[in-house]
């Protein structure tokens, strides 16, 4: 199954929240823990399990290397290695199945325009409190 990358997962964020994510994460750790913290958290915990793959891979691949003699005390290092590459591969499956989900059910959302019909007072009592000076809002 072919999953989002920690790359595509982040523009991903960078387009929801209409901010890079340097920018983003200061943001986060000015706000208390939500939705956006637990989304860079994720996002993290998925770029890191990528970096395990890649390498355990090249571990393996270095001790399964056809000039490498192999003795007892040796595969027991490549069946290490082989099961630390699949727990990463679990982890970055689910890691980046569950940020697909998240990031399909959230949506950017803009501020609804008072129409001629909206009373200034009533939609003065339903707005939120004054926008938030960085663009980016923690969900």
């Amino acid at each position: 199954m072919l999953h989002p990358t920690s790359t595509e997962v982040a523009a991903q964020l960078e387009e929801l929240y209409g901010a890079e994510r340097s920018a983003l994460e200061l943001h986060a750790q000015d706000q208390p823990p939500g939705m956006l913290s637990a989304l860079l958290t994720m996002h993290d915990d998925l770029a890191f399990a990528e970096r395990s793959i890649t390498f355990h891979r090249e571990r393996l691949a270095q001790l399964v290397h056809p000039e490498r003699l192999l003795g007892a005390h040796e595969v027991t290092h490549v069946l290490d290695c082989a099961r630390r590459l699949a727990e990463a591969v679990a982890i970055r499956d689910t890691q980046a199945k569950t940020l697909t989900a998240v990031l399909q059910s959230l949506g950017r959302v803009t501020a609804p325009e008072p129409g001629p019909e909206t009373a200034p007072c009533a939609s003065a009592a339903l707005a939120p409190g004054p926008p938030a000076a960085s663009p980016a809002r923690s969900r």
